[in-house]
């Protein structure tokens, strides 16, 4: 069997070029990365469609892009790379239609199916979070997910403005609903802030979803969290969605619906990292709406998720690869 070394796989570009130079690529990697060469593809998804106050995150990918060139290629922690363990490109962006939502949702499932079939795994920039509905449609199609979500809100509300059922805060309804996530195997991290009704969150738990709100995550702490988390989702195949909200505004002030009394930034680091191990088939980051942010400070925070949840997707893919003895 003809092998590959990391040292052939794509790696971020070179110190030698200045961070701000050059065309801007999802943490400096090769432009122009074809989904067949790949083991994980890194993705913009440049829409809003489903926002019903604050729009924005349609800019999210693109700044996201210019914010990852601050990451360096190495985990701090861990001192791994995950472009040594996984074939890694900059796919570029799924081509949206802005004025029609269901047209948006049906060509992002579309996109997302090829990478399923061609066994690439996705690490998604958002958009708004009803873009998750389209790829776990396109990566549960055969068996539902579970799903670690990291948010301030649950998003399983039912209908919006007279009735309308595909809104960024409806996407796991959806999903458990069409049978392309599995509730039981999903837990929500950080749910926090004011509710439309006391009831929002009934159906939600009535289906088995599991709620960790914000006040729970600061007496338990990280730790005992994720090891919740971990056993409810087991070693079946898992998504992860970050809504960056999730964080506390002081940390991501450029979102969409900030809610105060959130994680700090560490906290989700924490999060991210108490991951490994688990059999992860893709990530996301969502929510990001550079028109409200200060300095690029939710840009820079979104793109450093981003790279934590790389490293984990790497990690899976190295370890499944590893199981089998293939190579890619």
């Amino acid at each position: 069997m003809n092998t590959l070394t990391s040292t052939d796989y794509p790696q971020p570009q070179s110190g030698d070029i200045p961070r701000y130079s050059g065309l801007p690529t999802f943490f400096r990697l090769p432009f122009g990365a074809q989904i067949a060469d790949l083991s994980i593809g890194v993705v913009g998804v440049p829409w809003d469609g489903g926002t019903t106050n604050r729009a924005g995150t349609r800019h999210g990918p693109r700044e996201l892009r210019n914010a990852s060139s601050l990451v360096r290629r190495v985990h701090p922690v861990t001192y791994q790379s995950p472009y040594d363990l996984a074939k890694v490109g900059d796919l570029g962006d799924v081509q949206v239609n802005p004025v029609d939502v269901q047209d948006s949702l049906a060509r992002i499932e579309s996109y997302y199916r090829t990478l399923y079939q061609q066994q690439v795994m996705p690490l998604t920039a958002g958009g708004d979070h009803l873009t998750t509905l389209p790829i776990l449609r396109a990566l549960g199609r055969e068996k539902p997910l579970g799903m670690i979500h990291f948010d301030a809100h649950s998003d399983t509300n039912d209908t919006y403005f007279g009735g309308e059922k595909f809104t960024h805060g409806t996407p796991f309804r959806r999903a458990v609903e069409e049978g392309v996530l599995d509730p039981k195997r999903t837990v929500q991290i950080g749910i926090r802030g004011a509710l439309f009704s006391e009831h929002d969150h009934a159906w939600a738990r009535a289906n088995g979803i599991t709620i960790i709100p914000m006040e729970q995550v600061a007496q338990e702490g990280m730790q005992t969290v994720m090891e919740r988390a971990r056993a409810i989702v087991g070693m079946e195949p898992t998504y992860i969605s970050f809504d960056i909200d999730v964080l506390d505004p002081v940390y991501a002030p450029g979102t969409g619906t900030p809610e105060i009394g959130g994680m700090t930034t560490l906290q989700a680091q924490q999060g991210v990292r108490l991951l490994q191990g688990l059999n992860l088939v893709g990530a996301d980051v969502v929510e990001v709406a550079p028109p409200f942010d200060q300095g690029n400070l939710t840009s820079m925070t979104g793109a450093t998720m981003m790279f934590e949840l790389l490293c984990q997707l790497a990690d899976a893919h190295h370890r499944r690869m590893t199981s089998t003895g293939a190579m890619r």
